[in-house]
Formats: structure tokens, sequence, C-alpha cells
């Protein structure tokens, strides 16, 4: 994004690293690598993306911007 110094460059992706270290690595003791990857992608995809209000979608969740999307198709 930005240069050396630039304040604000990666704080989007510490802010999110640290949300994932507390709320999924933490929590437990990880005896397979596979496990933690398959929690982590179900934290993803199920929690953060579906809950982020997103630009692209006007602001909106995907789930919000989904409903009435599916209801204009049904019809």
């Amino acid at each position: 994004m930005g240069g050396v110094g630039v304040c604000g460059d990666d704080a989007a992706m510490d802010s999110f690293s640290a949300l994932l270290q507390r709320n999924v690595l933490d929590r437990q003791r990880w005896a397979v690598r596979e496990d933690l990857r398959l929690q982590i992608i179900t934290r993803i995809e199920r929690i953060y993306q579906r809950c982020r209000r997103q630009r692209r979608l006007g602001r909106l969740t995907p789930i919000e911007f989904e409903t009435p999307t599916q209801a204009a198709h049904a019809a």
C-alpha cells in the first residue's frame, strides 16, 4: 500500500490477525495442523465474511445483499 513509516499501512490486517489469534488460535491447543487450518477457514467463511459490511455491496453484509437478490430471482 504505502511506503515505510506510513501510518495505518497494514492496520486492518493487524487487527484481523489479532482477532484470529484471540478467537481461534488461543482457545485451545491444536494437536493436528489440519484441524487448525479447518477452524481458521471456518471462522473466516462463516463468521467474518458473512458479517462484515463490504464496500462493493453498498455497505451491506453478504447475507443482506443476497436476501433481496434471491427474492428477485425467485419471482
